[in-house]
């Protein structure tokens, strides 16, 4: 494998990769940091809105390398971070890269400017893959080069926009996405499905979506709970896609408090809401196939009897956009191109 920017970068969109839509109303963002142009001291991403930015993450981390039994190892607030790292680099990132997948930030908000730390520190050059097309934080290239430090645009940028296409979505109107589990044969249902892991993190994108929409035939077959109870996290408002409004008032979904459910067969309710995650097996994708934005197939490792796609006449093809695992299941994203 040549190791150039391209393999630099992609191990930072990777990392943000595993944090996707869980930085909502954020951006996910990786960043990696080498040193001498080949050692890698590493790989970090924005995990969630209010905490560190990936660049952050990833210059603390580097310099805790070389500097293991510093206070910097303890200090979690941003803006700490920054101070820390301001007055005690002493020119230790002078000879590195930054790799970034997104511009860094050039306003303070509820963390301080990346693009203002990292002029601090002078390294060597930083490579982005994609610009910030946000007015408020844009424009910490040109903060960077004002200081003389050399910038590349445009690494990868296909592949970093493909990250950040969620949050450019739900910033102008509505991103909507379809999470569907299933085995290793398109089976969907039959009982538990997906690995505890892989429940949760569905649990943690459950925590931060504005609403879950599910069909309403699987409400009545399985009579789900539809919270974030493995995470602790809230449970959000439901719709429930669905002509027919009677349901059995004892099923799990309903009994959670100060939770809106509403009954509905208008899709365009779905635009009231930025962030909205959309539950379901094969007939609610191909009824929805126009509205969603990205797939999200969650591949349990088993083949198993049961309902699949042999069963309905679909006629979709995608792009995938990534892959990645959590825990034994593969978690790939889709975007619908046919």
């Amino acid at each position: 494998m040549k190791i150039d920017n391209d393999f630099f970068m992609k191990l930072a969109i990777d990392e943000a990769w595993k944090y996707q839509l869980l930085t909502y109303p954020n951006p996910a963002v990786g960043c990696v940091v080498v040193k001498n142009d080949s050692e890698i001291l590493a790989i970090e991403a924005h995990k969630e809105a209010g905490g560190a930015h990936a660049e952050v993450n990833a210059l603390k981390e580097a310099y805790l390398k070389y500097h293991p039994n510093t206070i910097l190892k303890t200090i979690k607030d941003s803006f700490k971070i920054h101070e820390y790292l301001i007055k005690n680099h002493n020119g230790f990132f002078n000879d590195c890269t930054i790799y970034v997948t997104l511009e860094p930030c050039n306003h303070v908000g509820k963390t301080p400017s990346c693009a203002n730390l990292i002029k601090q520190l002078k390294p060597k050059k930083v490579i982005i893959a994609h610009k910030d097309l946000n007015n408020v934080a844009k424009d910490g290239q040109k903060t960077l080069e004002e200081v003389a430090i050399k910038c590349e645009l445009g690494c990868m940028q296909k592949e970093a926009y493909d990250l950040l296409f969620p949050f450019i979505k739900w910033n102008s109107n509505s991103f909507i996405f379809y999470k569907m589990a299933q085995t290793l044969n398109g089976t969907i249902d039959g009982g538990k499905i997906s690995s505890n892991q892989a429940l949760a993190y569905v649990h943690a994108l459950r925590d931060k979506i504005d609403l879950l929409m599910i069909g309403g035939n699987s409400v009545r077959i399985d009579k789900p709970t539809l919270d974030a109870r493995f995470v602790a996290g809230r449970a959000p408002e439901v719709l429930i896609y669905s002509k027919n409004k009677v349901f059995e008032p004892s099923i799990a979904l309903f009994k959670i408090p100060n939770r809106k459910v509403t009954i509905s067969d208008d899709l365009f309710k779905l635009l009231d809401y930025k962030f909205v995650m959309i539950e379901g097996g094969y007939t609610l994708l191909e009824k929805l196939k126009e509205k969603i934005d990205y797939i999200m197939l969650i591949i349990s490792p088993k083949i198993k009897v049961g309902l699949n796609a042999i069963n309905e006449s679909l006629d979709l093809e995608f792009e995938i956009i990534h892959e990645n695992y959590v825990g034994p299941d593969k978690i790939v994203y889709l975007k619908r191109i046919k």
